[in-house]
């Protein structure tokens, strides 16, 4: 449902994981580690987001 109501608002990057159907956290880490070492070896800078959003309608109040 997500990833239907997502890909609607905003078309997802070939990169993006969240959402989607992938083959577990190896392949995710893999690219991680993939990004990391090019950001280093071409001397770029990199900003790496993790959002871990479980139960985050539970615990945050509906006036925010």
């Amino acid at each position: 449902i997500l990833t239907v109501r997502l890909t609607k608002a905003c078309p997802l990057k070939p990169r993006q994981r969240g959402f989607i159907k992938a083959a577990g956290c190896s392949e995710n880490l893999k690219l991680l580690q993939t990004i990391i070492r090019s950001a280093k070896k071409n001397h770029r800078p990199l900003v790496v987001v993790f959002m871990d959003i479980a139960k985050a309608f539970d615990t945050v109040s509906h006036e925010h």
